[in-house]
């Protein structure tokens, strides 16, 4: 079993441009920031170093693959992302959902309708590579502003992320979100 503590926030915008960034401040390779990048004419981009990558890659397919430096930062609310090219500062809602620490299983079962059922996500599934993985929410927060610059180019207004974004086996939530957790994942064999 591998874990992963961190937070994944996802943010989209009008201009079609949606983003899904983890920053892992534990896992089995070390504290890492990686974004997933769904561009407007769909292709995927993974945008991280090349151990991230690789790592990332073993559990998710990408169109392209980027080696650069990814950092995260947070300061109370705010939360800025930058990589080559790519600027996302963004202000994140106060705690809608807070859930205590609890077992695979409830994760699998109950956890995954309810998640479905109301907000259209999985908690729990078989990646494409044949990972099977636990998302174990701790917060959720909603992104209530955000900006993007890519290439010096705006990114235009903070929006849903209304289409699939096709890199694992859910999506994110529609509505542009923080969410703090823990990740297993167990690998075939």
């Amino acid at each position: 079993m591998e874990t992963l503590r961190g937070s994944i926030t996802s943010v989209g915008f009008a201009s079609g441009h949606r983003f899904v960034i983890g920053d892992w401040k534990h896992s089995p390779i070390g504290p890492f920031v990686d974004i997933m990048w769904a561009m407007p004419n769909g292709r995927r981009v993974l945008l991280a170093n090349a151990d991230a990558a690789a790592y990332a890659v073993s559990v998710y397919p990408f169109d392209d693959v980027r080696h650069q430096v990814v950092s995260a930062e947070r300061d109370g609310r705010r939360y800025t992302v930058r990589s080559d090219g790519l600027e996302l500062r963004m202000k994140i809602g106060l705690a809608s959902l807070s859930l205590p620490p609890r077992p695979r299983w409830i994760t699998a079962t109950i956890e995954n309708w309810c998640s479905f059922k109301l907000l259209g996500v999985r908690t729990y599934g078989t990646s494409p590579t044949g990972v099977v993985e636990w998302y174990r929410t701790r917060t959720a927060r909603r992104i209530v502003a955000a900006t993007g610059r890519l290439d010096g180019t705006d990114l235009e207004l903070l929006a849903p992320l209304d289409r699939p974004l096709a890199f694992g086996f859910t999506d994110p939530p529609r509505q542009p979100s923080h969410v703090r957790l823990r990740v297993d994942l167990q690998r075939a064999g």
